[in-house]
């Protein structure tokens, strides 16, 4: 059986996705919040034989831009209105059997206690289809709505990430999978040999256990994160099974690609067993030239205002002060996502963009790569992708919604099933098993 392409689509609980054009779209619905939205995805992605959706999140509204909530309210930028993930993807897994559901979660506040319950109880209330995406946070208005003054350091903030996966790992494997016995007869619950305190004492966390829900359908949620910085891509090689990328150019991705797979061994880990996703937004047309006229028309409803309202989080930078025809290379590193604005400013090198010229490509998809064209050529390019190792799957980022999914489940995925690179059908009801990785998680680590 030849290799298959993996789908994922992308998904916040606001009504900016990716793109600040995306709630300003004629055809984006105009209704939120509104679960009937959300079902209607996931029976659309589920339908497309995708094998996730998931939801980033962010736990503050973005004050960054003029430290002021205002620019962002009346530009809707993305998260500024923002319900919780885990509550949507329940209401998704109702609607559908097979499409696994990724919710970000932070490790820098909260305790894994509290984390490790909900995600073993979402395992059992999707039966087996629910992934974490791993976040160390990025600003200090999530740090402020936590009672916080400031973001902790990056360096200190992944040292904090080890130490929570390893007090999760530990509860939920505190429940061995055969502990629960159920016989009514005897009167015997679960068998107490199976049921363990993990007795964890670390330097930030101490938790003495067991996990009060039994051992879930994949033994914990599969592991998502998107890490770029060198800290980043190593907690990837000791964590992650999924690992999402954003990078717009081909030379980026295929370095990537390759970068976190010798990672991955070097932690001896079996490449193969971690997914690499590139994002990707499409513009979908019976010709090239209507996909581009669609690709334009999104383009032009871009303020790059919001977009610097949005990159000001990411890179942690007042763009109010700055001028919006200055050079990019003045903004200076003050700690924010590496990985971010080391995309932005090889942009700009390559480019010679203004601040203005950045705010607009990150408003017209926080730096994503756009892809236009037919279904065929669409197609082309994620074959191309694949075949060319820049990644084992894909997260589609719609344009707007509904329909931006409709069209590629209706039009592109019938082309790939076609040339035999994606399912025809599920293998599984568990993502994991969907994704190609072991039934059960290893809980070891």
């Amino acid at each position: 059986m030849s290799k298959k392409l993996h789908l994922a689509g992308y998904l916040n609980p606001s009504p900016t996705l990716h793109s600040d054009a995306s709630w300003k779209h004629p055809r984006a619905s105009q209704k939120y919040p509104d679960p009937k939205i959300y079902q209607d995805v996931a029976r659309t992605l589920e339908r497309g034989f995708f094998d996730f959706v998931f939801f980033a999140d962010v736990l503050s509204a973005p004050l960054r831009y003029g430290d002021s909530i205002k620019p962002a309210v009346e530009k809707g930028v993305q998260f500024v209105a923002s319900l919780d993930p885990s509550y949507i993807a329940l209401t998704m897994a109702n609607v559908t059997r097979h499409l696994g559901l990724g919710v970000t979660r932070t490790t820098t506040y909260g305790h894994p206690f509290d984390l490790a319950r909900s995600f073993a109880t979402l395992d059992h209330l999707t039966e087996g289809r629910i992934a974490w995406n791993v976040v160390t946070s990025v600003s200090n208005s999530e740090a402020q709505n936590y009672g916080v003054e400031r973001l902790l350091d990056h360096s200190v903030r992944y040292e904090r990430a080890h130490e929570f996966l390893e007090a999760a790992f530990k509860l939920w494997s505190s429940w061995e999978p055969d502990a629960l016995i159920l016989d009514k007869e005897k009167g015997i619950f679960a068998d107490p040999e199976k049921v363990h305190p993990v007795n964890f004492n670390g330097k930030w966390f101490k938790t003495r256990g067991p996990l009060t829900v039994p051992h879930s359908p994949q033994g914990r949620p599969a592991i998502m994160q998107a890490g770029s910085s060198d800290r980043g891509r190593d907690f990837a090689a000791k964590w992650a099974e999924v690992v999402f990328l954003i990078d717009p150019t081909e030379e980026g991705r295929r370095k990537h690609y390759k970068d976190v797979k010798s990672r991955l061994a070097a932690a001896g880990r079996d490449p193969e067993g971690t997914k690499i996703f590139p994002a990707f937004i499409p513009f979908i047309g019976e010709t090239e030239s209507i996909a581009r006229e669609k690709q334009a028309f999104h383009n032009s409803l871009v303020d790059p205002v919001a977009g610097l309202i949005g990159l000001a989080i990411q890179l942690d930078v007042d763009f109010s002060k700055y001028s919006l025809d200055e050079p990019f290379e003045n903004v200076p590193d003050a700690g924010g996502i590496q990985g971010m604005l080391n995309i932005a400013r090889k942009l700009s090198k390559k480019d010679n963009l203004t601040i203005g010229d950045v705010g607009r490509l990150y408003g017209e998809g926080t730096l994503l790569p756009q892809i236009a064209g037919t279904p065929k050529q669409i197609a082309d390019h994620l074959e191309h992708y694949f075949k060319d190792e820049q990644g084992d799957g894909f997260i589609i980022s719609p344009a707007y919604l509904p329909g931006s999914f409709q069209e590629f489940t209706d039009f592109v995925v019938p082309e790939l099933q076609h040339r035999g690179l994606l399912r025809t059908r599920y293998e599984s009801t568990t993502l994991r098993e969907n994704l190609g990785l072991s039934p059960k998680a290893d809980l070891s680590r």
